[in-house]
């Protein structure tokens, strides 16, 4: 697999006032909402606001260090951090998982930012930052499909490795599992890609809403790409001969052509699911896995 690379920069404001909560062994999780817009011109010429509300956690010491800091919501800040996959076995059984953003660094930034009134009761940053870079390896051979309004959609597994030493010295490794979406001639350009391929992928995260087929409310998160490198097989081994396939990109503008309208999205499974933009900004924020303690800070 190829050497993984997982980061996420956000700039936006804290939605409402953080918290800081113990798991039952003790372990301290601080936890906050940052929410922003990101502005996206269309090929139509119309730009686009699309709000976006990403749950950010710190684990351990750091927690209680940065609750000291006594951040409130509308604040500016700065979140540098990592996607972290977690599963657990659901209460009403069966496994349910969840990608949320570990944070490294949280800074509030020096200024006061602009505010929009969220219906949900909360605020979110009038423009911000949203940027994910990952490598990782294709999980499963992706298929090419279109919408009914002929526009080419690539959903691809993306299998990210995380090494670090514990407590005791000893080496540990992860695999946290991301969805990634591609569009048009982005999708088009990378329909070959096989499951085991190494990319590096550049975009934005994203938050999808749906009702599953017992009627529950469902959520998860996602990266909506908007660069794409087919990275040689040799890449992740340290390999400083490898060299990328060539760059596949997509400008920011036709990565957000799956809005209303024009803009419309394809239906996951048989569902529809509404993206950030119509989420709340509490759905899904409780559904915490209880195994907080086995994951790594």
């Amino acid at each position: 697999m190829a050497r993984g690379m997982n980061h996420v920069y956000l700039i936006g404001a804290l939605a409402r006032d953080p918290e800081l909560r113990y798991t039952p062994n003790g372990t301290a999780v601080f936890e906050a909402t940052v929410a922003g817009e990101d502005h996206i011109v269309g090929n139509d010429g119309r730009e686009r606001k699309l709000p976006w509300y990403h749950r950010v956690s710190i684990l351990g010491k750091p927690a209680e260090w940065q609750a000291e800091r006594n951040l409130k919501g509308g604040d500016a800040v700065m979140v540098e951090g990592s996607l972290e996959y977690s599963q657990w076995e659901a209460p009403e059984g069966g496994k349910r998982s969840m990608v949320r953003v570990k944070s490294l660094r949280m800074e509030q930034l020096g200024y006061a930012p602009e505010l929009v009134q969220d219906a949900g009761g909360g605020v979110r940053m009038g423009s911000g930052m949203n940027e994910v870079i990952l490598i990782g390896n294709v999980t499963r051979d992706p298929e090419l499909r279109y919408t009914p309004a002929g526009d080419a959609v690539l959903g691809i597994g993306l299998a990210v490795n995380e090494t670090w030493n514990d407590r005791q010295g000893q080496k540990q490794e992860k695999t946290h599992w991301i969805d990634v979406t591609l569009w048009r001639e982005l999708a088009e350009s990378m329909k070959e890609l096989r499951k085991g391929d190494p990319v590096l992928v550049q975009g934005r995260l994203v938050n999808e809403a749906w009702t599953d087929r017992d009627g529950n409310k469902r959520n998860s998160t996602k990266v909506e790409a908007t660069r794409v490198e087919a990275l040689s097989r040799g890449a992740g081994a340290g390999n400083p001969a490898a060299t990328p396939a060539g760059p596949r990109t997509q400008t920011a503008s036709s990565a957000a052509r799956n809005q209303s309208g024009s803009y419309g999205q394809p239906s996951r499974a048989a569902n529809t699911g509404n993206r950030s933009g119509g989420l709340d900004i509490d759905q899904g924020l409780d559904d915490f896995p209880p195994e907080e303690e086995d994951l790594p800070f």
